[in-house]
């Protein structure tokens, strides 16, 4: 309502749903005593700033309403009292921008563009931070919190960051600061602003269920080659493989290690368990454990989607699965079978490296399930200061990929390479199309051939080091962040300029 009059028609749509009062004319209010008489009305927000500011607060009201539609209110006499505010206004919000005036600029004019970018406490933004910066991309960031919910704030910080900033897109990873019922996608859609979301995790775990985040100006990159048709199904316009890469300047060749870290081979992992256990109390504990029971033989499946692998081979547990109440549940119970074939796919064949006394960085629960036999444990190692100098201090740095992944490379054949170390990775389907298959990556098939795969490349070290040597040399030439925020970058701007 764009004036309040003497409250008739204020009251009567009070009544039946959200109102905004924009009124500004002290004068009149003095008499009605209107603001006082609606004050304590939750259906009722009363406004008095300026235009811009105006249309700031109406958009974040939307956004809390549930993206509501907007049905402007002219009173003639406002509009006679204060055309300049009141006419303007209204001709404002009636325009087909729906009221989002302070996204209503020109994009992408500049050579390079200007990326607001959505941040949370995950280890590749600080990455993406220093491939833009070496790149010369203008961004500032707005930080969406630590937690699934967006954090008190977030959404106005968002709108002042788009009105000062007048960002060419938006960019965030695994969808951090996209809330699940979809009304932040809602809200750049319909203020015609453009979003990357680069998923490094399994994106069916992220999206799951979740309506709306497919909007129109939703362009999505995955780390997985395979996930791009099922993302395509899920309705996203734009859909493109990005790999994850590395840092050259955080993983390079020559960092100190430490005495402690020296080994013939070792690993750097979690066991996933307190994943694994924390999925299982969220779920009835029959059904937990006949997921868990079923979760092996996921890694071997030709089926991405977990709960199609139930269907197909477990249907009635399936059909237990659909019956959970709520998204979140079900959500849990396909992250639990996934994650328990990553967690017994991992200690299989971490425990076939036991006759080389091999090294183990990761969790607590590494001794209790390796048992006796010459390990040797160490607890976390922090990703930015203590891997860089630590992988150059084994001759074998032995990976898993996990289950959730499905043919995707993980972080560790960038990485390892990179800082000087000589990585055994299992096969992986996309491998062969980032490094030369023998030359630049070395793999192990089946867990039986793990223990003479090792032996071989111990027995190597001048084949060893020309495998690195040609590794680092591709990763520098074509796998760094610099290189794949380039091709996100070019890709924003083709699609949506």
């Amino acid at each position: 309502m764009l004036g309040s009059g003497l409250g008739y028609c204020l009251q009567t749509l009070a009544d039946q749903g959200p109102v905004v009062v924009v009124d500004r004319e002290q004068t009149v209010l003095a008499q009605t005593g209107l603001k006082e008489r609606f004050a304590d009305n939750p259906n009722v927000l009363w406004l008095d700033q300026d235009a811009e500011n105006v249309l700031k607060a109406l958009q974040h009201r939307r956004f809390e309403a549930g993206e509501l539609p907007l049905a402007v209110l002219r009173l003639p006499l406002y509009q006679r009292l204060d055309p300049a505010y009141y006419r303007v206004l209204a001709d404002r919000l009636e325009r087909p921008t729906d009221g989002c005036p302070w996204a209503a600029y020109p994009r992408f004019c500049s050579s390079n563009p200007r990326v607001l970018l959505l941040r949370t406490a995950y280890f590749l933004y600080r990455e993406i931070e220093a491939a833009l910066t070496r790149l010369g991309v203008p961004y500032v960031c707005v930080d969406v919190g630590k937690t699934d919910r967006l954090r008190d704030g977030f959404v106005e910080d968002l709108l002042r960051g788009v009105a000062d900033f007048r960002p060419d897109f938006l960019l965030t990873v695994n969808h951090f600061g996209l809330d699940r019922e979809g009304r932040i996608a809602g809200l750049l859609h319909e203020a015609g602003l453009p979003l990357a979301s680069w998923f490094v995790d399994n994106p069916h775990l992220i999206l799951h269920e979740y309506p709306g985040q497919n909007r129109p100006g939703v362009a999505v990159f995955s780390f997985d080659a395979g996930s791009l048709e099922a993302l395509r199904q899920k309705g996203f316009g734009h859909v493109e493989y990005l790999p994850l890469a590395t840092d050259p300047e955080i993983f390079r060749p020559g960092v100190a290690g430490r005495d402690p870290w020296r080994a013939r081979v070792s690993f750097v992992g979690e066991s996933l368990t307190d994943r694994v256990e924390a999925l299982a109390a969220a779920l009835d504990g029959d059904m937990a454990l006949q997921l868990r029971r079923a979760g092996y033989g996921y890694v071997f499946s030709l089926q991405r989607d977990a709960l199609a692998y139930l269907r197909e081979q477990y249907p009635t547990l399936a059909e237990q699965v659909l019956a959970l109440t709520t998204a979140e549940k079900r959500l849990a119970a396909e992250s639990l079978l996934t994650f328990e074939a990553a967690r017994q796919y991992r200690l299989e064949r971490i425990l076939r490296l036991r006759e080389f006394a091999p090294l183990i960085a990761g969790d607590r629960y590494w001794p209790g399930l390796l048992g006796d036999g010459g390990w040797r444990f160490l607890p976390y190692l922090d990703y930015y200061s203590d891997l860089p100098g630590f992988y150059a201090c084994s001759e074998i740095n032995f990976n898993c990929t996990s289950a959730q992944m499905k043919g995707a490379v993980n972080q560790r054949v960038f990485d390892v390479p990179a800082a000087g170390g000589f990585l055994l990775t299992d096969q992986a389907d996309q491998l062969n199309q980032l490094f030369e298959p023998g030359r630049e990556v070395v793999t192990y098939g089946a867990a039986e051939e793990i223990s003479e795969v090792v032996r071989r490349w111990l027995d190597d070290p001048v084949g060893r080091q020309k495998v690195v040597e040609r590794a680092g040399k591709r990763i520098l030439a074509e796998h760094t962040y610099i290189h794949r925020l380039g091709t996100l970058l070019h890709s924003m701007r083709s699609v949506f300029a």
